[in-house]
């Protein structure tokens, strides 16, 4: 049960990965495969829904992170409260899947471009504690505001047709929707990573200083960055909204900026490919050691201990800088 809309970016995506290096190249064809073929594996389309919308809230994290050198604390206001606009758009206002998602997106954008004229002032740790008190007050707003539902959120969001004619109530079509956006928002990134703009991100990373002497409007830079990553948190939290049916205070609480965080490294910070990865391994830890209750927390943080002693540039990173030494 493929879709145009899936084959399409599916290709664009292939394509867009083609200059990342052998091993990224055939890591992401594995993927996008395993993906499309998953109806025939028997997969569970729900928890492959859940591993695509944080792969891609990672990735948008890791644009930030890894190319600019920006980190932010604060990345769960944009996902969780372009949820709650997804949700409140699709279930009050009566709007359609699409329409439901580029609200969110829109809103994610708007606040971006908010958050990130305040905090790029900043730099280092200073950077991340106003992007955290940004967030905290966004969290705090959604606990009070009216249509948010307070701490039960925003609960049964109907699955409509999406452009009118495709049944998303069905989870295999909706699972596909999800790669779609998935595809788009990676390629996206891809692009913007290993374009002009992108090198110029990459230089203010290395050396911010030197940057500005070449005459780069460097907050200009950081600015867009922010809002692009702000903006693609915001697309992945409405998909998971509609994909959940809920938007809840969990999407927003400080705790999904952490997990984020933990996904990029995990994965690989700096890597394209790596953030998909980190956020494959945290939710499927999550989803296979929720039977051991308390003591999860233990194990996961004994599997995090030995992924950071033998892989510490990251799982993909560790296993792309192998090969490179081997060839």
């Amino acid at each position: 049960m493929n879709t145009p809309a899936s084959g399409s970016s599916a290709a664009a995506a292939v394509h867009a990965t083609a200059k990342a290096g052998p091993s990224g190249r055939w890591l992401f064809v594995a993927f996008v495969a395993f993906m499309v073929a998953a109806p025939l594996l028997g997969a569970y389309p729900v928890f492959l829904m859940k591993v695509l919308c944080f792969a891609l809230f990672a990735c948008a994290f890791n644009l930030l992170i890894g190319y600019v050198g920006l980190l932010s604390f604060g990345h769960a206001m944009f996902f969780g409260f372009a949820a709650y606009v997804s949700a409140h758009s699709v279930k009050e206002w009566g709007f359609t899947p699409e329409l439901g998602i580029l609200t969110g997106a829109a809103t994610a954008a708007v606040m971006g471009l908010v958050a990130g004229s305040l905090a790029i002032r900043r730099q280092g740790i200073y950077f991340a504690m106003v992007t955290l008190a940004l967030a905290q007050m966004v969290f705090f707003f959604c606990l009070q505001a009216p249509f948010t539902g307070g701490e039960d959120g925003i609960q049964a969001v109907p699955r409509r047709a999406l452009f009118g004619i495709i049944d998303t109530k069905n989870d295999w079509a909706m699972y596909y929707l999800v790669l779609a956006i998935f595809l788009a928002g990676y390629v996206i990134i891809h692009r913007t990573i290993h374009s002009p703009f992108g090198q110029v991100l990459k230089a203010i990373r290395e050396n911010e200083p030197r940057a500005i002497s070449l005459g780069y409007q460097v907050d200009r830079y950081k600015l867009t960055a922010f809002v692009l990553s702000a903006t693609l948190a915001g697309v992945a939290g409405a998909t998971k909204a509609l994909v959940f049916q809920l938007a809840s205070l969990t999407d927003v609480a400080w705790q999904m900026s952490g997990e984020v965080v933990l996904m990029t490294l995990v994965g690989g910070m700096g890597t394209v490919f790596g953030p998909v990865v980190g956020a494959a391994v945290i939710i499927s830890m999550q989803n296979y050691l929720s039977g051991l209750g308390q003591w999860v927390l233990i194990v996961q943080g004994m599997i995090f201990v030995v992924v950071v002693m033998l892989f510490r540039r990251g799982i993909v990173g560790e296993i792309a800088a192998r090969l490179r030494r081997g060839a």
